[in-house]
């Protein structure tokens, strides 16, 4: 009896996630159709990728030498983890794909493994199949799961293929052996291949290790043992990251924007990090706090939201330690809860080069879905009827969102040699650049945008950052001094109203001489010197 309700059960987990599996496929291939756009953050990654490609040192950006433009200089990128531009390069390679196509396949395949990594997760801590199964398409249908296939995000698609099975082996061992010390050691390389931020994940992981390791009782000898085993495969694995990548450049770490800062947000928003990623509601809302598109609500709006979020946050963590049996489960919920808050929080006061966006907090907010789910289940019918409507709202918005963009991408979607969607330029504009890229081979093209240069097959790039009206107080990181054949430099038609486009012409390129404006479209214009 015991027997077939647990294979009945099973079959139903299964059911339950072959949907998210099967729909994950099926967007995948369409996507690989049309590819998508990407974020900046790869962009730098898939430059890399494209020095290498024309024959330059791994993972350097090399490039026109701001001291003498005609010479090359080349700088060990290590802002962001290699994976992200290596495994497409990986499936570009393998099947003669573009950029695009290489991305769209990383993104699906990414998927179903985090998919079946947080299932096994869920189910090696103590959860039914079945609660397991919904906990992971309610992940499947949040907005951050779909972005993917509308904007290649990189380094985030990477760690949720690695995540769940990263912790799945964080508490699937239950004494010190030498797999686990080679499963320790391997872990932080192959999470910092996916995302450097893997590293903060691969520490509170391996803390999460040894507490389960360790008797609750207070036998100390015991927790000094686990702890010498975990910590020196974990210092060997860190200190190599350290000294054969990090060292080699700077990282959103390596500096801060001056001085302390404590605001409402410094604590409220990883406090209320649960929901903001596990939820959506940071997606949902074009980011609460760092917004690129413009704020959805006023700043005193925001702040109380995000203390709400933050009460809440903590109810529910409170509930899963009360009411959640798994003991597992509960160390997972608390370790990274605690770890993440205090990482994030003195970051935030530091004022380091990290955004406040709910993508930051993912593996949090994925933590808690299925303790959630297990409170609702045995909750009363109005929550549960709440529950899933706001299940249906979410999933709603998620396919509205994925619908739009790539409907765009497939209609209105402006694509070169990559195959990605170029967001920055209109195709007149890219058709012209690249008829110039084809007749010139010592020429120099200058972007405003990380991802328009890789469009660039015969000649040197240049990626510079967005002007804006205070950039002349550090102009000299604009300055490219020297001379080396023709200069191409693509700019919004803004500049020119701006004073951007002046300040590019006398400040940036002090050896060339009698710009000239191609006004392709109305939107662009291309700055030519020759």
């Amino acid at each position: 009896m015991i027997y077939t309700e647990n294979h009945r059960e099973n079959k139903l987990a299964l059911l339950i996630l072959s949907v998210p599996v099967l729909v994950t496929l099926i967007i995948g291939v369409y996507s690989f159709i049309a590819p998508p756009a990407i974020f900046p953050d790869p962009s730098w990654g898939f430059q890399a990728m494209r020095s290498m490609e024309l024959g330059g040192p791994f993972n350097q950006i090399v490039g026109p030498d701001q001291g003498n433009i005609a010479d090359n200089y080349g700088y060990f990128l290590t802002w962001w983890s290699p994976g992200q531009y290596l495994v497409p390069y990986f499936f570009k390679s393998l099947f003669h794909l573009n950029v695009g196509q290489a991305a769209a396949i990383t993104s699906v395949l990414c998927e179903v493994v985090g998919l079946l990594g947080f299932f096994a997760f869920f189910k090696r801590v103590g959860f039914k199949p079945v609660t397991a199964a919904l906990s992971v398409a309610f992940i499947a249908s949040q907005v951050f799961y779909f972005i993917p296939y509308a904007f290649y995000n990189g380094g985030e698609v990477l760690m949720f293929a690695y995540a769940g099975w990263f912790l799945y082996g964080c508490f699937y061992f239950k004494r010190i052996s030498i797999p686990m010390l080679l499963f320790v050691l391997f872990a932080g390389w192959i999470g910092f291949f996916c995302k450097s931020s893997m590293l903060l994940v691969y520490a509170s992981g391996l803390f999460c290790m040894w507490i389960n390791l360790s008797p609750p009782r207070k036998d100390y000898a015991a927790w000094i043992k686990n702890g010498v085993a975990i910590g020196i495969p974990f210092v060997i694995s860190v200190i190599t990251i350290k000294l054969f990548y990090l060292s080699k450049g700077e990282n959103p770490t390596s500096g801060s924007n001056g001085g302390l800062r404590i605001i409402w947000e410094t604590f409220a928003f990883p406090l209320g990090s649960p929901l903001l990623a596990g939820f959506s509601v940071d997606d949902l809302t074009r980011g609460l706090v760092y917004h690129p598109d413009g704020p959805m609500f006023s700043p005193v709006v925001t702040v109380l939201i995000l203390i709400g979020l933050a009460a809440a946050s903590i109810a529910l963590i409170w509930a899963i330690i009360k009411y959640v049996p798994y003991r597992p489960y509960v160390i997972a919920v608390v370790v990274f809860y605690v770890v993440f808050f205090l990482f994030f929080g003195q970051a935030f006061v530091r004022q380091l080069a990290i955004s406040y966006e709910g993508r930051h907090f993912r593996i949090v907010g994925l933590l808690v879905i299925p303790g959630a789910i297990y409170l609702i289940e045995r909750s009363k019918t109005y929550f549960k009827a709440a529950f899933g409507l706001i299940w249906i709202f979410i999933a709603l918005q998620s396919f509205t969102i994925i619908h739009r963009e790539y409907w765009f991408n497939r209609e209105e979607g402006v694509r070169g040699n990559t195959g990605i969607v170029q967001q920055f330029i209109d195709k007149p504009t890219l058709n012209y650049l690249l008829q110039a890229d084809k007749t010139q081979r010592n020429a120099t093209f200058v972007f405003t945008s990380a991802d328009l240069g890789l469009e660039i097959q015969h000649n040197r790039i240049i990626t510079i950052e967005p002007i804006g009206a205070d950039v002349g107080t550090n102009y000299d990181d604009y300055t490219y001094k020297g001379h080396a054949g023709p200069l191409y430099i693509l700019l919004p038609s803004e500049y020119e109203a701006n004073g951007g486009a002046q300040f590019i012409m006398e400040k940036c390129f002090p050896g060339y001489k009698d710009f000239k404006p191609k006004k392709v479209s109305e939107d662009y214009t291309v700055w030519e010197a020759k």
